[in-house]
C-alpha cells in the first residue's frame, strides 16, 4: 500500500543522516523503525502480563516480605 509521509526539517535531516550512515533508503529506515517499535510494544506487553501473573502466583510471599 502506498503512503505519503510528510516530514519536517528535523525528521528529514535525521532520515538523511541515518540513510547515509547505514547505506539504506529512507523508506527502509522508516520501515525498520516502525517494525522495531511494534516488536518492542509486543515485548513490553508480554513482560507486563508475566509480571501480573507472577504477582498473583507469589502474592502471599510478596505480602510477607513486605511486612518484614
Amino acid at each position: 500500500m502506498a503512503m505519503t509521509l510528510r516530514t519536517d526539517e528535523t525528521l528529514d535531516a535525521a532520515l538523511a543522516e541515518l540513510s547515509q550512515r547505514e547505506g539504506r533508503s529512507r523508506q527502509e529506515i522508516i520501515r525498520l523503525a516502525v517494525l522495531e517499535r511494534a516488536e518492542r510494544g509486543r515485548s513490553d506487553l508480554a513482560v507486563a502480563e508475566s509480571v501480573e501473573r507472577m504477582r498473583g502466583e507469589w502474592r502471599e510471599v510478596l505480602d510477607r516480605l513486605g511486612s518484614v
